[in-house]
């Protein structure tokens, strides 16, 4: 670049938003995609799977669980804040449970102590051995 260059010219895009949200700041290092566009369209095929990794601090989050896969996702549920409140626990459990695999036809996979799988009925697990 020669002294003459004041660095490089912005474009303005009308796919960007004005609203702050996906605004790139000067000397950022580290793009929080989710912060930055929450919402964002993502098209989906007949065909498509999104795997959602969700954290189940209380029994207010499971109908969101619900909704994935409704949708056909795969989600993975960290339920570390559940862990000590075993009533709340065995009710979300039970309620998750009573959704996947009697409504759905689908699995719930336990993975370690704090973590479940939810498969659609798109998908099953299989035991390695």
């Amino acid at each position: 670049m020669s002294s003459s260059d004041e660095g490089p010219k912005w474009v303005d895009m009308p796919s960007v938003s004005k609203h702050g949200i996906g605004v790139l700041e000067a000397g950022e290092s580290y793009h929080d995609l989710g912060m930055k566009y929450p919402d964002a369209p993502v098209p989906r095929d007949i065909s498509d799977v999104i795997v959602h990794r969700g954290v189940l601090d209380d029994v207010t989050g499971i109908t969101q669980l619900m909704d994935w896969v409704a949708d056909g996702d795969i989600v993975v549920v960290e339920m570390t804040g559940l862990m000590s409140r075993d009533m709340e626990l065995r009710i979300a459990v039970g309620k998750i449970q009573d959704f996947v695999e009697g409504d759905m036809s689908g699995q719930l996979v336990r993975l370690g102590n704090s973590r479940l799988l939810l498969l659609p009925p798109s998908f099953e697990s299989v035991r390695v051995q």
